[in-house]
């Protein structure tokens, strides 16, 4: 009887410790499996370029306020860490998707189309879920309010953006296509939603909409202009492509400035080279829209330092000379490693934005060898007279700058006329409204024999 008791107590106790065993090895596999989606949310939320828009200087991770230009108004960043007071804290997964995915909050209300939630609808449900995996358990919280967005009337009325939505928004996820290579898809699923290449590169109409027709071909950006992407461009191919989102540099001669050198640095840069080189692929095997010539190559070309001396220089060329020639040589060539002006990428874009962009705010300026604006030292005039002058000169362009451009530019971009025509567009409502009310009124008059 004692041995039987003996017998079933060592069963017991080892049933037990299986038990303990197979719980702790779950637990573990659980935690491993946790730990992996965390970081896996991590790499998209890089991918997705979150930081760009909720990091502010100086502030902690992903906790807002950073403004951001738009031509109705700053629009402020919001807190998207997992604070429950101020952040997204009390956001469940279906929310968190949502806001994400369709612009809409928790409590219901609109965002706004500066944050891309246009084309994170093609986010798929998997990487949503290990994107609110990161910042659920991944960020740290912090419980602090960002300064509230204030448009002014009717945009502060987050309701009309629902009207936007249903005239603009494509909810559809992203569908692979069969006909096509992994990569391809891989690339184009990237493009098209976390990478959010359009928000960027396709020009809007006049109710801040894309226009699908010209999709990746090129717009404004209020001062930078992101430039036409799609295929067919000299000197752009795949390797030149993928070297680009990597450092923000090409073969080509083609180095990012403003919102793409950010992009770059703390997006692109940071993702996998696999990543990198489907985003290539895709962008490469894009069909090629009908374009205008591209300006054909400018051959060297040097004014001697007599022509200098005897005044007859123009001014464009004088003021190059006296403020770039020491980093780009007189030909345009570049100096120990320094870009080339001649023939650069730039030059051949459809706008000479970029160009007055770089004179005024320089180019990675803040990486110690990038080149320094001129901002405080040329005035509107000069900066176009060089601009005009490197245009043509190394880059064989009839596209040109003016001194009221540079004027906009140098103000931060136009001011939208959306504002008036909204505005107006309310008073002739309003007035509509009141002579229907009016004829009403007195047809009803008429009836009752008061008039």
């Amino acid at each position: 009887m004692r041995d039987a008791l003996r017998t079933l107590l060592r069963r017991f106790v080892g049933a037990g410790a299986a038990l303990a065993l197979s719980s702790g090895l779950a637990l573990a596999t659980d935690a491993a499996n946790d730990a992996a989606l965390v970081e896996r949310g991590r790499y998209l939320a890089v991918a997705g370029d979150c930081a760009a828009c909720h990091t502010a200087h100086g502030k902690a991770p992903f906790s807002g306020g950073l403004a951001i230009a738009s031509p109705l108004g700053a629009i402020y960043s919001t807190n998207i860490t997992p604070s429950r007071s101020h952040g997204i804290g009390a956001y469940t997964l279906e929310q968190f998707s949502r806001a994400v995915r369709a612009g809409v909050r928790a409590d219901g209300s609109h965002l706004y189309p500066a944050m891309p939630y246009t084309a994170y609808a093609k986010v798929s449900d998997a990487d949503t879920a290990a994107l609110y995996a990161y910042f659920m358990r991944g960020v740290q919280a912090v419980d602090t309010a960002p300064p509230p967005t204030r448009l002014p009337f009717p945009f502060n009325v987050r309701l009309s953006m629902g009207l936007w939505n249903w005239l603009y928004l494509d909810s559809r996820p992203f569908v692979a296509d069969p006909a096509r290579s992994a990569e391809w898809n891989r690339g184009a699923y990237l493009a098209q939603g976390l990478a959010h290449c359009t928000t960027c590169h396709t020009p809007r109409n006049f109710l801040m909409a894309e226009k699908p027709a010209l999709y990746l071909q090129g717009a404004s950006l209020g001062t930078w202009y992101a430039p036409d992407i799609t295929p067919g461009k000299p000197g752009w191919d795949h390797a030149a492509m993928a070297s680009y989102l990597r450092t923000g540099h090409a073969a080509n001669g083609a180095t990012a400035g403003g919102p793409m050198r950010e992009a770059i640095d703390l997006s692109f840069s940071k993702m996998a080279p696999a990543d990198l080189a489907a985003i290539a692929t895709y962008l490469q095997e894009l069909p090629a829209p009908s374009m205008p010539a591209a300006p054909a190559a400018v051959s060297k070309v040097v004014t001697s330092d007599v022509t200098e001396m005897a005044g007859g220089l123009a001014d464009g060329e004088r003021l190059y000379r006296n403020n770039c020639a020491s980093c780009h040589q007189v030909d345009g060539d570049g100096l120990r490693g320094l870009p080339a002006l001649r023939n650069h990428p730039m030059l051949r874009h459809q706008s000479a934005d970029n160009v007055g962009m770089a004179i005024l705010d320089g180019v990675w300026p803040e990486h110690g060898q990038g080149m320094p604006g001129f901002r405080e030292e040329l005035d509107d005039r000069e900066v176009a007279a060089i601009g005009n002058y490197v245009m043509t000169a190394f880059g064989g362009s009839a596209v040109g700058i003016t001194q009221q451009r540079v004027a906009v530019l140098r103000a931060g971009g136009e001011s939208s006329p959306l504002l008036l025509l909204a505005r107006v567009g309310i008073v002739l409502a309003i007035g509509l409204v009141c002579i229907l009310a009016g004829l009403l009124w007195r047809r009803w008059r008429r009836r009752r024999g008061l008039a």
